[in-house]
């Protein structure tokens, strides 16, 4: 991604997108009952709220009525299908991470099949995006929390520290590249989740064989344990690496996810927010709820002189179902330099094919 004299300058920028994380899977309602809806009402209202506040993304997992993050596809759809009654223009991304949650107390946080997160592609009604997390990752999500950032939740009970410091997102190619095409087949952006460069270039790859045709569209997400450190360097070295074509959205937590999106405004990036990401304001004084670090990000881009996107402006700049019909014109489309023939081109396609 290249910074031309200019870049930073408002006018020469998309208008900001905002995903909002509202739904957090890793806590339970204990941990911030003022702000973590169980009931399916609440859920769709919490969208709704997310929405009015500025967000135009939605980072969507479900709850069962005990509380705990749901495994079941039919909760997708009933969440689904309620969000888009009530917000039909929001973007719903689906959290690819279905099962991102311990099953009982002490239990080891556990991934599903790989056939059962192919079902992804078959949710109804379908969502806009589905988050795809290319190969196989450590995700500590404690490992770079401070200790403030976890007291008195159930983050810093014994059994759920060990399950969500030992988490592992498996994604081989057997299981990314096919998932990709169902989604694709289905008309589902693939929303790419990238932990550091060499996910990134394994995408990169994936286009340049034919498997995904469209929009580059991703999150970088820099929150330690296995994934990028949230700092100038790491995101640099990372923004050096990507097209000009891309929409990228800067992803970290605790009380990193402030700063770490106001870089992302002042580039001309886009941001994240929610519970799912951070608890706190940053002095650690007390919790903020998703929507007030929504309107805390809104405030900020427009003193940046950085307007918030529509929901109509947001989905033109996701490219929401978009889809190329050649290698040739992806590339083009997300500003990669063309094929070079001769380079392992006639073995690279026979395996696209």
């Amino acid at each position: 991604m290249n910074f031309l004299d200019g870049s930073l300058f408002p006018e020469n920028q998309d208008k900001l997108v905002i995903t909002a994380a509202p739904y957090g899977p890793e806590w339970i309602p204990s941990d911030f009952p003022e702000d973590i809806p169980v009931t399916m009402e609440a859920q769709v209202q919490k969208a709704v709220d997310c929405y009015n506040a500025g967000a135009t993304v939605l980072h969507l997992h479900v709850r069962e009525l005990d509380g705990r993050g749901s495994k079941r596809l039919s909760m997708f759809n009933e969440l689904i299908a309620g969000v888009r009654k009530a917000v039909p223009e929001m973007i719903i991304q689906v959290g690819g991470s279905i099962s991102f949650a311990p099953e009982s107390e002490g239990a080891a946080a556990k991934w599903l099949s790989d056939d059962t997160r192919h079902m992804l592609a078959e949710l109804e009604p379908k969502p806009d995006q589905v988050t795809v997390t290319v190969n196989t990752t450590q995700m500590n999500v404690v490992e770079q929390m401070d200790v403030r950032d976890i007291a008195g939740t159930s983050l810093a009970e014994p059994d759920g520290f060990r399950a969500y410091s030992n988490m592992i997102v498996p994604s081989s190619p057997n299981f990314f590249e096919e998932h990709v095409r169902r989604l694709t087949k289905a008309g589902i952006q693939s929303a790419f989740q990238f932990y550091n460069v060499n996910s990134y270039e394994t995408v990169e790859r994936l286009i340049r064989r034919g498997i995904y045709k469209g929009p580059l569209v991703c999150n970088w997400v820099a929150i330690g344990g296995g994934m990028d450190q949230p700092t100038i360097y790491s995101l640099a070295n990372f923004l050096r690496a990507i097209p000009d074509g891309t929409m990228l959205t800067v992803e970290s937590s605790m009380l990193n996810t402030l700063p770490i999106n106001m870089m992302g405004i002042a580039m001309g990036l886009h941001v994240r927010c929610g519970i799912e990401d951070n608890l706190w304001n940053q002095t650690r004084t007390g919790k903020m709820t998703t929507v007030q670090q929504i309107e805390q990000l809104v405030r900020i881009s427009r003193e940046f002189g950085r307007e918030v996107a529509s929901a109509k402006e947001a989905r033109a700049i996701c490219k929401i179902g978009v889809f190329y019909d050649s290698v040739e014109q992806t590339l083009a489309a997300n500003g990669y330099a063309p094929n070079a023939a001769g380079r392992q081109q006639g073995h690279l396609r026979k395996a696209a094919a």
